[in-house]
């Protein structure tokens, strides 16, 4: 069911439970139960959960906003942090806080968005909630690791490595195609806005890692790369130095060169969803992951003080941080760009 002037306040909960939600989700195992079913669990395992709200998408701010971009990042937030644990997603729990002038087409361009995020991920939503007020978007994502396998950000040691799996930068990398700050040809440029607008969560290559026993400690980037390093510094009481180097994707290096901007700047950012892995032979975990074609990178190593350095010298980079003025709650994009990559 769709309608450009149909909202939700049109329908109330019945209507919308009848219209909406049940020709997408009646077929789910324990729709309409108050409870929702995630899985038999036929083997030992150990159950993690987290659960997440999902800020403004910058790429609203970039195009057309598109509920659909905050349903995928909705899901894609949840599942990263199951991916930093090694997990396997069961499923997802969403809540939904809507306005009454929400339209059921924009509504279904959520859904649209996190089903499509958990199908791209293996999983599915399992149960959720829906309310009418303030725009307020959460969910709660369940998954289950290997015994004796969850990864923690504890549990690392100086010498160990510090990796970063996936290819960061798209989202930044947009903002600056967007913005006029760059140009590239359009399959470029589509390829570029593509992954922004769609991150995707490492959760293969953490439950890959984990239970190899290739790394003991991960966390994701969802603050930027030197908060992720900061946290795992403070957790394990080390320090790190960062070589301040790496090797961007194509057609993003394409963007950070014309923009006069270092790989390593546009790698620290945020919005991409790498994952942090520690490992003490950095070898075995390339290898791992070169033969599931994930990429991965190593971007410095712990060290017994908890100076935390690039290079030589102490490094400040850019971190997200909420209940700080780097929060991002939305805002005016050039001045944006600007504060995150100095452009």
């Amino acid at each position: 069911m769709s309608g450009t002037e149909l909202c939700l306040g049109d329908l109330g909960e019945r209507g919308i439970q009848e219209k909406v939600l049940r020709p997408r989700y009646g077929s789910t195992e324990g729709f309409g139960d108050d409870s929702a079913f995630l899985a038999k669990v036929d083997r030992p395992s150990e159950l993690v959960a987290t659960t997440d709200s999902c800020p403004t998408p910058v790429v609203d701010l970039l195009r057309e906003p598109d509920l659909y971009h905050a349903g995928w990042l909705l899901a894609t937030i949840n599942l990263s942090d199951l991916a930093a644990a090694g997990a396997e997603p069961l499923g997802l729990v969403v809540n939904y806080t809507l306005p009454k002038t929400t339209t059921v087409v924009a509504f279904e361009r959520l859904l649209d968005g996190v089903d499509d995020c958990c199908r791209a991920h293996g999983t599915k939503v399992a149960g959720g909630d829906l309310r009418d007020g303030s725009p307020q978007l959460t969910a709660t994502a369940i998954g289950r690791c290997a015994p004796g396998s969850r990864l923690r950000r504890s549990g690392a040691k100086a010498g160990d490595h510090l990796m970063l799996v996936g290819s960061p930068g798209y989202l930044w990398a947009a903002a600056l195609l967007e913005t006029g700050r760059a140009t590239l040809p359009k399959p470029a440029r589509d390829e570029i806005w593509d992954r922004a607008r769609r991150p995707m969560a490492q959760l293969k290559a953490g439950r890959t890692l984990a239970e190899a026993g290739h790394v003991r400690t991960a966390m994701d980037v969802s603050d930027g790369l030197f908060a992720t390093v900061r946290t795992l510094c403070e957790a394990n009481g080390l320090g790190a130095v960062v070589t301040g180097e790496f090797a961007l994707d194509e057609p993003v290096a394409a963007v950070a060169a014309q923009c006069g901007v270092r790989a390593f700047d546009l790698a620290e950012t945020w919005g991409d969803w790498g994952l942090v892995v520690v490992a003490e032979d950095a070898g075995q975990v390339r290898k791992t992951l070169a033969e599931e074609d994930i990429p991965v990178q190593e971007i410095g190593s712990f060290t017994a003080d908890t100076a935390i350095t690039k290079g030589t010298a102490p490094w400040q980079g850019i971190a997200q941080e909420r209940f700080s003025t780097s929060s991002w709650h939305g805002g005016e994009l050039s001045t944006l760009v600007t504060e995150v990559l100095g452009v």
